[in-house]
């Protein structure tokens, strides 16, 4: 890697498609999209730049045995299935510049460093190009809390909020669990990066959370609704109105959507879903709304093991949630 490529804790993509100069008048994603490698990093005029997109191919650190570490590349393999344009918002996302930088190095066996790596690759890029919304492919859930506070330490001055789409509490104790994708929350908290009122979970539902998870978030303060809830509400209002309420106390709002939070016979490829969870629509919904925001200035998406996956059901799903978000990105831009 030479010292020209701005991240020296990320790759360039391994893997990446070829794209038509110029455009097809109906781009696909794929042709859309534009890779950075270490020549294109020495000339990219970065004000330009919209979005950025980089995998974080880490899922070592989950709970339970996961492939999520493949899904940056299964992400971009179904690239070339979807179009730019937005029939249901009468949207093309061509008009967004969009540049996928590579992969967060990983070490082969120490998530520690994973992890750190994460936290500087993160820190690198609010430095090089602060204007640019940052959108993770993940991994694990482990992920958020490095993500975030690599954000924290490029901008201490900033109190984040999180917006959270998750079946779970991710609340889990490190002392117990260490920093994995049950605890990423709750490493938030404790290390003093964000504070637990500034945490809205939408989503939790079921027999899938410790009544200690629950007593702890009370404790916290942490704002949660149930699936249950927002149902009677409508997910799209209750998803306004957390942001709403996030926006009088933070300057930033980081959204995390895991993929868990579908119903297992929508992303039978998130290993931590479950019945009764959230229908597709509903999530795109709830994303492409967040992206409207302007205190909304990341996303990750995680805990999708596209080993697991039938027929790329969760893997489309998931590029489907992504530019659902740069939907609402470009909504708020016009």
């Amino acid at each position: 890697m030479t010292s020209h490529y701005p991240y020296p804790m990320l790759n360039p993509p391994a893997f990446r498609w070829n794209r038509p100069q110029p455009l097809p008048t109906d781009p696909k994603v794929h042709e859309w999209i534009e890779s950075l490698d270490e020549e294109s990093a020495k000339t990219l005029d970065w004000a330009n730049v919209d979005v950025t997109l980089f995998g974080v191919p880490l899922s070592r650190s989950s709970i339970s045995a996961s492939g999520a570490s493949e899904n940056p590349h299964a992400l971009r393999q179904a690239w070339k299935g979807f179009s730019t344009y937005n029939l249901d918002e009468e949207i093309d996302l061509s008009s967004l510049r969009v540049v996928d930088l590579g992969d967060v190095r990983q070490h082969v066996t120490d998530i520690s460093i994973c992890h750190q790596n994460i936290i500087q690759a993160m820190e690198a890029m609010r430095n090089h190009h602060p204007y640019t919304t940052p959108v993770a492919m993940g991994g694990d859930h482990s992920i958020t809390a490095m993500l975030v506070k690599g954000w924290k330490k490029a901008h201490p001055e900033e109190r984040i909020g999180i917006l959270q789409l998750d079946t779970h509490f991710d609340l889990r104790s490190l002392e117990d669990h260490g920093p994995t994708n049950g605890t990423p929350i709750r490493n938030l908290i404790e290390s003093g990066t964000i504070h637990g009122e500034d945490v809205y979970n939408i989503g939790l539902h079921g027999f899938f959370n410790a009544r200690s998870l629950k007593e702890y978030a009370d404790q916290a303060g942490v704002h949660y609704v149930t699936l249950k809830q927002a149902r009677k509400k409508g997910v799209d209002k209750t998803v306004q109105e957390a942001l709403s309420q996030l926006k009088q106390r933070v300057d930033t709002i980081y959204l995390t959507v895991d993929m868990d939070v579908l119903d297992i016979g929508a992303a039978p490829g998130a290993p931590a879903s479950t019945p009764g969870g959230m229908q597709s629509d509903e999530l795109f919904e709830a994303v492409r709304i967040a992206g409207q925001h302007p205190s909304v200035k990341a996303m990750d998406l995680v805990c999708l093991d596209p080993l697991r996956d039938v027929r790329e059901a969760t893997v489309k799903t998931g590029v489907h949630v992504m530019l659902s978000f740069l939907t609402g990105r470009i909504q708020r831009k016009g």
